[in-house]
């Protein structure tokens, strides 16, 4: 069955062929663009594959770039019942990649995408060749205490109101979340607001921001597992001017994380749009330093 383009949508700002494949919690768009290596573009809220736009259209003339927009997010399906909360996203991604027969992966994260991304590549590592990690988190976040702030509005009767009947989290703090504000211009921000027209298709929205705090237990038990990508390539790209995530975080993740590649940016929470050719740029340097890894341990046998 083809589904019809959404008539918000601008082709010259989003000029992807649409995808989609049927998951038991619904039909998930994404973008399928060039061939070769695999780049797999993963957001968080309230974005979609849009976001990634920018990178897609310079990266697919060397690799394989596919974005998904999670179930309750984008083009896809915004099931009233579907449990939103990262594990369940994650539990999706993985039978995405195993759908499409993705290997030796370059797996790229945002925001929430970070703990949803992160979660796939530590359970399935043998699929999982790079990562670059873009704003995001993945540790308790219970002892935060912005987030506990955040978490007494949202499961609150007035936050699940703005959730749901004002498109709060799209229309308002996504303007907060830039540092550039020149960078979201009128027709860009449009692409950000129009997949949520109704109350109908906000959940996603609303148990997302529930799992802030709601999914700290589980954002742990993997923080916990991730000395096993200690030996593995990575790359930070950071906004350095984010208002949501702190420079703290960053410095959790090089922590954690001491053999990746840093890169800062004089940036908001969404690097994807305030310095789309930079960060572009970055992860191909990326790519192609793996590709060059990966041909000299063949020639040497190792």
């Amino acid at each position: 069955m083809k589904q019809q383009t959404p008539l918000w949508l601008d082709e010259s700002l989003y000029p992807f062929s649409h995808h989609y494949i049927d998951l038991p919690s619904g039909r998930m768009h994404y973008v399928d663009e060039g061939q070769g290596d695999v780049l797999l573009f993963v957001h968080g809220t309230p974005a979609w594959s849009f976001l990634y736009r920018d990178q897609i259209k310079t990266l697919r003339t060397k690799y394989r770039c596919i974005a998904i927009d999670h179930i309750g997010f984008g083009l896809s399906d915004k099931p009233e019942d579907f449990d939103g909360t990262p594990q369940a996203h994650s539990a999706n991604l993985a039978l995405f990649v195993e759908k499409l027969g993705l290997t030796n992966i370059t797996l790229v994260v945002h925001d929430f995408g970070g703990p949803i991304g992160l979660s796939f590549a530590l359970s399935h590592p043998e699929k999982v060749r790079n990562l670059v990690i873009i704003n995001t988190w993945l540790w308790k976040t219970s002892d935060n205490p912005d987030v506990q702030k955040i978490d007494k509005v949202v499961n609150s009767r007035l936050g699940r109101f703005i959730y749901l009947h004002t498109n709060f989290s799209p229309s308002i703090l996504m303007k907060k979340a830039f540092h550039d504000k020149s960078k979201l211009t009128n027709a860009i921000h449009l692409h950000y607001t129009r997949p949520f027209p109704n109350k109908a298709s906000r959940w996603g929205l609303l148990r997302l921001a529930q799992s802030l705090l709601g999914s700290s237990d589980w954002y742990e038990e993997q923080f916990k597992q991730l000395h096993k990508w200690q030996r593995k390539p990575a790359l930070i790209l950071w906004g350095t001017k984010d208002q949501f995530i702190k420079p703290t975080f960053l410095d959790k993740w090089k922590e954690a994380l001491p053999q990746a590649t840093v890169r800062t940016f004089d940036a908001g929470h969404f690097v994807q749009e305030e310095v789309s050719q930079e960060a572009s740029d970055a992860i191909d340097s990326l790519m192609q330093q793996s590709q060059f890894s990966l041909a000299s341990n063949t020639f040497t046998g190792t």
